[in-house]
């Protein structure tokens, strides 16, 4: 008996607006028993700069959570305190390790009944925190989203949170989309899913679109330095001054240190919705494809093995998450096209859908790269002309010359030893993911499942750089050769910069 085809309904994802909540994020909470929380927000950006912040909220009550009924109610509270929560961490000019009763108390509530962390997600900044400007336009039209909570003020934050918003928007018809075309498959008729097929890949390809317009309005040196430290997380942040994490004052008497990733593009539902129901396999980074473990597997949608992948979506909504496991038991798109190979219009669908996904990947280690790879480089070079007591003052913005902490100490014999023996020492990020490399390999399996030969071949091309070692560049500088381990507080976390280390979505 095969299993059912989820519902959207019963998974609160809507058919219109995907995993964006079906009722429009809330501007401001009706009881005027939460307007402390919200003048909080309304004034964040000028509390933070003014270094004000932990003071007003460590004068604030504890407001209880009674107050608060529908799901839209709730979505807002937890995105203002989750705002307040990482504002008052990393707001001044050392890290807190603490938060204070009146954030912690209501957040760990409010986390509980929406099931998420009790962290800055996506959800927080980017699913529920947006508002149209028209109520007659589309939200999947970037001009007409606002957002309702920054922490800088910004254009260039607003501009990197709807940017997500609008690829959401813009994706949520594929949801139901393929879906249908499960079902299709299961009835073994072929022209509905190829005309699904063909549909997912011009979506695909408008989000593409949509995500190479980060860069109208959002500067990558303003996100490196003055955006990506406010959402980073309390987890393997050591070098950021967090060793242990942070503790949630609950008044309970027992707190512990708590240690969550920060918020992170990987926590979207939406690409791995894609992945699932296109049966892409993603296996943890520099492991290769076992194709007798897949042949084995024949007529079963890849098991998730990704460590990575796995570990975010905890961090996603409770029942989105559950969602995408229920899919994983019931695609079968992937295991269709293969059994009829012979029709051509369908293997050709099928490929193109992956050859738009492996494009969109492509796009994205683009924007990685300019927004954190080659910044990252700059502090670095920067670094080099700073004393020793300077690096040690370095915030989360900025690179630390010298590998120290946890990535250095877990590693620090083996890397010692590999040196001496001559070999070239690549420490990860402390979260464990190298995610050039990552994302990488992401792009890579993507194009793995192609039905047709000069599909496969088409993706698995490796592009060559011109005019790279020919004798018009001269000697290589002193130095050039070495691998120089660099310490860099990510997104959302500590990771390790080299030439395919570290971004955007390491924890």
């Amino acid at each position: 008996m095969l299993p059912p085809i989820p519902v959207l309904a019963d998974y609160g994802i809507s058919p219109t607006h995907g995993f964006l909540p079906e009722v429009l994020p809330l501007t401001r909470l009706p009881d005027p028993y939460y307007n402390k929380w919200e003048a909080i927000s309304a004034n964040l950006q000028a509390l933070i700069l003014s270094k004000r912040l932990r003071g007003v909220i460590d004068r604030l009550p504890v407001l209880s959570t009674i107050g608060l009924e529908h799901d839209a109610e709730w979505r807002r509270a937890y995105s203002l305190l989750s705002f307040m929560a990482h504002g008052y961490i990393w707001g001044g000019d050392s890290p807190s390790d603490r938060l204070p009763p009146a954030i912690a108390v209501p957040l760990l509530k409010v986390s509980q009944h929406l099931e998420v962390p009790p962290v800055a997600t996506y959800a927080a900044v980017c699913l529920w925190n947006f508002k149209p400007l028209f109520m007659d336009e589309d939200i999947d039209n970037l001009e007409n989203l606002a957002t309702l909570t920054t922490f800088t003020g910004s254009l260039d934050e607003s501009w990197f949170y709807l940017v997500s918003v609008a690829m959401e928007a813009r994706g949520a018809p594929i949801i139901s989309l393929m879906l249908e075309a499960i079902a299709a498959a299961r009835r073994n008729d072929a022209p509905t899913v190829t005309r699904n097929l063909n549909t997912f890949a011009e979506r695909v390809d408008d989000l593409t679109a949509l995500l190479q317009r980060m860069h109208e309005s959002c500067d990558p040196t303003i996100f490196y330095n003055r955006i990506r430290p406010f959402l980073a997380g309390s987890k393997n942040m050591a070098e950021a001054g967090l060793p242990d994490g942070v503790l949630y004052e609950d008044g309970s008497g027992t707190e512990t240190y708590r240690q969550y990733a920060g918020g992170s593009n990987a926590q979207s539902s939406l690409i791995q919705f894609f992945d699932i129901v296109l049966g892409i396999e993603h296996r943890p980074t520099g492991e290769k494809r076992d194709r007798e473990m897949e042949s084995e597997r024949r007529g079963q949608a890849p098991a998730p093995k990704h460590n990575f992948i796995m570990e975010m979506r905890r961090y996603m909504p409770g029942p989105h998450a559950r969602f995408l496991g229920d899919v994983q038991a019931v695609a079968n798109i992937r295991d269709f096209v293969e059994a009829n190979r012979s029709n051509r219009p369908l293997c050709l669908a099928y490929d193109a859908c992956l050859s738009m996904l492996s494009n969109l990947r492509d796009k994205h280690i683009a924007i990685v790269t300019r927004y954190i790879v080659l910044p990252s480089r700059e502090v670095r070079a920067r670094s080099r002309s700073r004393s020793p007591v300077a690096t040690r003052k370095m915030n989360l913005a900025v690179a630390s010359r010298q590998p120290q902490g946890i990535a250095y100490d877990a590693r620090g014999a083996a890397a010692k030893q590999e040196k001496e023996n001559g070999k070239q020492s690549n420490l990860k990020g402390t979260g464990g993911t190298a995610l050039i490399s990552f994302l990488k390999q992401a792009r890579d399996e993507t194009g793995e499942p192609a039905i047709e030969q000069w599909a496969q071949r088409f993706m698995s091309r490796q592009i060559k750089t011109e005019g790279q070692g020919d004798f018009f560049a001269g000697k290589p500088e002193e130095g050039a050769g070495q691998t120089e381990e660099v310490e860099v507080a990510g997104l959302a976390g500590t990771w390790t910069i080299d030439d395919d280390v570290g971004g955007i979505c390491n924890y």
